[in-house]
């Protein structure tokens, strides 16, 4: 009888492509730290969201090696609409989410309307590969 070598189970890819897609999406669904989130309030509720900077890093731990990309940026007399793309390498080959983002260019807000709207995008993309999704069922 051999001695069988048992590999210890990958919790994180090591390199971009290592994962398949329904392994980097199973990841990046699961409910997150309270300590990535924050609160704002909109529309008389509060609510939860990951900010950008953080979802970065929760990407840069289950999905190596992804990229953004501002695809188009629109406006009109009182808005700015912005599409972006996120894109995940996997063992499949690099799989693409895009989303937009949307701000008010006649209402004052924290930061300027092009980083909002792309904000608003980025995390739009990423939830559609599941990262904080769950936030937008409440």
């Amino acid at each position: 009888m051999t001695a069988m070598t048992v590999k210890p189970a990958m919790t994180v890819p090591t390199k971009p492509g290592e994962w398949p897609l329904s392994l980097i999406v199973e990841h990046l669904s699961k409910p997150l730290p309270s300590s990535l989130l924050e609160t704002k309030r909109l529309g008389g509720k509060t609510i939860s969201y990951i900010p950008w900077h953080k979802a970065c890093l929760v990407l840069d731990k289950y999905a190596p090696g992804w990229q953004w990309e501002v695809r188009s940026i629109h406006t009109t007399a009182g808005d700015l609409f912005l599409v972006g793309r996120l894109s995940i390498p996997t063992s499949e080959g690099v799989i693409y989410r895009e989303a937009t983002g949307t701000n008010s260019l006649t209402e004052t807000s924290y930061g300027d309307a092009s980083s909002n709207a792309e904000s608003m995008a980025f995390r739009r993309a990423a939830s559609k590969f599941g990262l904080a999704l769950y936030l937008y069922d409440k």
